[in-house]
């Protein structure tokens, strides 16, 4: 069967459309690559066996070139209490090796960027979708003022690779980010009723490595491509930068909050839309957990709408095949849309069924 590539929505924000700066990886050299496509343009979708691959990966055994990803360092003694002031989440007295998730919002709240974070004791590093780098980098040199920090992209010198695995880094070894979902991390809250929830089942790090040394770090582990962690990634309700947000979306709709969000830290720009949507009323859009009607050949791609009875209410995001669970996908709609209800998703591939499951409850 033909799988869609894990493309992203036209109307994302800038990690979806931002030309990619970083060098083209050396992993799609290997027999069998084929190269990605969207947000995940310079790396391997696939190295000719996607299921396979994806078994690895969630066996713990594989590990997933993604070098195209952005990397920020800062440094400075104010960094910490700086990143504090301006992003969601709690990040006083950060110990090294200890991460953390946080948001970039827009003074309406709305999510513009997603910061991979950990400190080593002397910098902070960033991760941040593909592309994207210059624009954080550019938006935090505006907000120095004062203090004794500075802000440098390092995605020409380092590499991400991702790995099936929960522990921090330790000392001597390459630095790496933990992802914390599905948390919860901290004072926050939790906008999914789903116990136990399907991300505790996966595993994540990202690991910065020079990029001098990437074939040296990969050696001669399985690689697996951005489609199979694109899959286990969906099938974990795990939202996406580009993905699932597009100019308005706020972290409440994606349950967000649960591991990139501290309700109680003090001011920061956006923090109003936070605690308003939190203590008066419900988001206007909910993410879904959408099982797709396998029987063509051909998926719809994300950034179709969604539609009940003929109205669109809403629109798929991400599209994957799982390993065990067959097409997948997450798509985002109205509040108000029945849970019940199965979904039509028009395409060029005819008419899909969607029957959701609930990750945000209405």
């Amino acid at each position: 069967m033909t799988q869609n590539a894990p493309d992203h929505a036209p109307d994302a924000p800038v990690s979806a459309d931002a030309t990619n700066s970083a060098p083209p990886s050396p992993r799609l050299d290997r027999p069998g690559a084929v190269a990605g496509e969207g947000a995940d343009a310079g790396v391997a979708a696939h190295y000719g066996d996607p299921m396979r691959e994806q078994r690895l990966l969630s066996e713990g055994l594989a590990v997933v070139d993604l070098s195209h990803r952005g990397l920020v360092r800062v440094t400075g003694p104010d960094r910490l209490s700086w990143l504090h002031s301006l992003t969601s989440q709690h990040l006083l007295g950060l110990a090294p090796r200890t991460s953390r998730e946080s948001l970039i919002l827009s003074p309406k709240g709305h999510i513009e960027h997603a910061l991979h974070v950990v400190d080593d004791g002397e910098s902070t590093w960033l991760g941040v979708e593909p592309g994207t780098a210059g624009a954080v980098v550019e938006w935090l040199d505006r907000m120095r003022f004062m203090l004794r920090v500075e802000v440098a992209d390092v995605t020409d010198e380092f590499a991400t690779l991702g790995e099936p695995h929960a522990t921090e880094s330790l000392p001597g070894e390459p630095l790496a980010w933990v992802d914390p979902w599905p948390g919860p991390v901290g004072d926050t809250a939790e906008y999914s009723d789903a116990t136990p929830h399907p991300g505790a089942d996966r595993p994540w790090r990202e690991v910065f490595v020079p990029r001098d040394r990437l074939t040296q770090v990969v050696a001669d582990r399985p690689l697996a491509g951005t489609w199979a962690a694109e899959a286990l990634r969906v099938h974990a309700w795990r939202p996406r930068l580009g993905a699932e947000t597009d100019h308005r979306t706020i972290a409440h709709e994606l349950d967000w909050l649960r591991t990139a969000v501290h309700l109680h830290k003090g001011c920061y720009r956006g923090q109003e839309t936070i605690a308003r949507v939190h203590n008066l009323g419900r988001p206007p859009r909910r993410l879904v957990f959408l099982h797709l009607d396998g029987s063509g050949h051909v998926l719809p791609p994300a950034g179709t709408p969604l539609l009940l009875d003929g109205r669109a209410v809403g629109r798929l995001t991400t599209v994957a095949r799982h390993h065990e669970e067959g097409p997948i996908a997450l798509g985002v709609v109205k509040r108000n849309t029945p849970a019940d209800a199965v979904l039509d998703a028009p395409s060029d591939a005819g008419h899909t069924a969607a029957a959701q499951t609930v990750v945000v409850t209405p």
